[in-house]
């Protein structure tokens, strides 16, 4: 093999590594959507979000959630919280919640999320309503 045609091979196999590395889109291509947007108003309800690949509109499953918040801002109550708590569910892409709402009306939970192969944070604010 001449110099010339190893220098060509060689090439060949860099690009083909380049080209097999995956490309991220980024955080912005995820958005979280409600399962249920009324949820029940009182102590134990129940709230779910669903993680979604926009592209796609399939589900994203194994994604870490952190720094949950759960407050009435839709409804110019920022300083009022509602404790919150991960529960199991089944279904996948689903991320499950038990929450103690204090007052009816609407609540926002605001979301960071870390998704598998995504270098950054997801982030994303769901509204539910209280009844």
């Amino acid at each position: 093999m001449t110099i010339r045609n190893f220098a060509r091979a060689a090439l060949c196999g860099f690009a083909a590594v380049l080209l097999s590395v995956p490309a991220f889109a980024g955080a912005g291509v995820y958005t979280f959507e409600p399962v249920k947007v009324d949820v029940m108003n009182g102590a134990g309800s129940q709230l779910a979000v669903r993680l979604i690949h926009k592209p796609t509109g399939k589900p994203v499953v194994g994604a870490v959630l952190f720094r949950t918040l759960l407050d009435m801002s839709p409804d110019k109550m920022d300083s009022m919280t509602a404790k919150h708590a991960a529960m199991p569910t089944a279904e996948p892409g689903v991320y499950a919640f038990k929450a103690d709402f204090t007052m009816a009306g609407g609540w926002a939970f605001k979301i960071q999320a870390k998704v598998p192969g995504e270098a950054e944070t997801v982030t994303g604010t769901v509204i539910f309503q209280a009844k």
